[in-house]
C-alpha cells in the first residue's frame, strides 16, 4: 500500500474510493497508459481488514472479459447455469417457473457470480502488481488550481491531479462538493444479504421469486453455496434484521422452499435500504462519477455493479485516448464524451427496473405478470434476446 505521506505527490488521476469500481478504473487507466501514469485510490477502508457483509453480484459476460483482460478476475466466481423465476405468495404450496432461461451466449456462460469480497481481492492484487497507488485516506476537498484540481485529504496532506474520478459510492462526497445533483426516488423495501450453505447442490441455477414482500433471489455460489439477495418491505426487514441468526435462517427457508435442504450461515448477514438514484450529470469540473456514485438501481435484475463497470470501461477508453492524442483528459469537451457515452443506457436501465419494481409490487398486476412471463418463456427467440441483453450484448 502506498504510504499515507507519498499520496501528497502530484496525480494524473485521482480515484476517491477503492470498491471494485475505483480499483478497476485505476488498474485500466494503469495498464492502457503505462507506468508513467501516476494514479491513487484513496478510501479509508484500505486500511482495515476487509469486512464481507455478504453481497455478491452477477458478473454478464462482458465485465467477466474485461475482468479478465484487467487480470482482475476472482477465480473463486463460480458460472451461472440458468435463470428461474416465479411469481407467487409466500405461503403458496406450488411454485410454479413463469420463466426459465438458458445461460449460454456464443459459447460462454452469460453470467458468474462472484463475492464482492473476492472481486475486490483479485483487483487489489492487480492494482498492486502494477503498481497503482493505494491511500487509507480519503479526499475531503477539492478545487480547481491552475489545469487540474487541488485536493484536500483526511489525513491534512494536499495534492493535485488532472482528473478526480468519485468511485465513492451512493453518498459520495466528492458528488455532493462538485454540486451535481441528484434525482432520487426511496423505495419502501430493505434488501438483505447473506453468503448461504446449504445441504443440496443448486446446480448453478440461480433462482428468483417474486414475493409480495419483494423479489427473494438465491444466486449460486462456488459448492453448495448461494448468494441471498433478499428484497423485503421495510417493516418486515426491520424486524428479521433485528432477529437472531435461527429466526433469520427459518425466514429464509420458508421463501427459499425444500428445493435447498438445511440452510445455514456461511458468513455474515449484511442489509442496505433501496432506491433509485441518478445524478442529473455524469460530470462535473475535472470529475467525473462513475458506478454508484452516479446511479443505483434497484437489485432485481442483478445489473447493479454491471452497469457500474461499463462506466469504468468506457471513462477508460475516453481518458486514454484524450492521453494518447495529447488532448487533456480532464478537460470538459474530454468528459463530456463519457457522459454522451453513458447517459442513454443509465437511464434506460433505470427506468426498467423501477418499472419492474412498480409492476411486481402489485398484487393486482399478478395475473397479467404472468401471462407475460409465460408468453416470453414459449418464444425463444426473444428468450435468447433476453440472455443476450444480460449478458451484455
Amino acid at each position: 500500500m502506498t504510504d499515507p505521506a507519498a499520496s501528497s505527490a502530484p496525480l494524473d488521476v485521482a480515484v476517491a474510493g477503492a470498491g471494485a469500481a475505483g480499483l478497476a478504473l485505476a488498474v485500466a487507466l494503469k495498464q492502457a497508459l503505462g507506468p508513467g501514469l501516476r494514479i491513487t485510490a484513496f478510501d479509508p477502508a484500505l486500511g482495515r481488514d476487509p469486512r464481507d457483509d455478504g453481497r455478491a453480484s452477477m458478473l454478464a459476460a462482458d465485465v467477466r472479459r474485461f475482468l479478465v483482460d484487467l487480470g482482475g478476475w476472482p477465480e473463486e466466481a463460480s458460472p451461472v447455469a440458468g435463470l428461474r423465476i416465479t411469481d407467487s405468495r409466500l405461503d403458496d404450496v406450488l411454485r410454479p417457473i413463469f420463466l426459465e432461461l438458458g445461460a449460454e451466449v456464443a459459447g460462454e456462460p452469460f453470467a458468474h457470480m462472484a463475492s464482492d469480497a473476492d472481486l475486490r481481492g483479485a483487483l487489489r492484487a492487480r492494482a498492486e502488481a502494477l503498481g497503482v497507488g493505494l491511500a487509507a485516506d480519503s479526499v475531503v476537498g477539492h478545487r480547481p488550481a491552475g489545469g487540474g484540481l487541488a485536493l484536500s485529504l483526511a489525513s491534512g496532506a494536499e495534492t493535485t491531479a488532472r482528473l478526480l474520478v468519485a468511485a465513492d459510492g451512493a453518498r459520495s462526497s466528492v458528488r455532493e462538493r462538485a454540486k451535481i445533483a441528484t434525482h432520487v426516488i426511496a423505495y419502501d423495501q430493505i434488501a438483505l444479504t447473506a453468503t448461504l450453505a446449504h445441504e443440496r447442490p443448486h446446480g448453478g441455477i440461480a433462482t428468483q421469486h417474486f414475493l409480495p414482500g419483494g423479489p427473494f433471489a438465491m444466486l449460486p455460489l462456488a459448492g453448495n453455496r448461494s448468494a441471498l439477495v433478499w428484497s423485503e418491505k421495510r417493516s418486515a426487514a426491520e424486524a428479521v434484521i433485528a432477529s437472531d441468526d435461527d429466526a433469520f435462517l427459518a425466514e429464509v427457508e420458508r421463501r427459499a422452499g425444500p428445493e435447498f435442504g438445511a440452510i445455514t450461515l456461511a458468513g455474515r448477514r449484511g442489509f442496505f435500504p433501496l432506491r433509485l438514484l441518478l445524478a442529473r450529470s455524469f460530470m462535473g469540473d475535472r470529475v467525473a462519477l462513475v458506478a454508484d456514485a452516479g446511479h443505483v438501481v434497484h437489485p432485481l435484475a442483478g445489473q447493479g455493479l454491471n452497469v457500474g463497470f461499463r462506466d469504468v470501461m468506457a471513462l477508460a477508453r475516453v481518458v486514454a485516448a484524450a492521453a494518447r492524442s495529447g488532448e487533456d483528459w480532464g478537460a470538459p469537451q474530454t468528459l463530456d464524451r463519457y457522459e454522451r457515452a453513458r447517459r442513454f443506457d443509465v437511464a434506460a436501465l433505470g427506468a426498467a427496473t423501477d418499472g419492474l419494481y412498480r409492476l411486481f409490487r402489485a398484487d393486482a398486476a399478478r395475473l397479467a405478470r404472468d401471462v407475460g412471463m409465460g408468453l416470453v418463456d414459449r418464444t425463444p427467440a426473444l428468450k435468447r434476446k433476453i440472455v443476450e441483453i444480460a449478458a451484455g450484448g
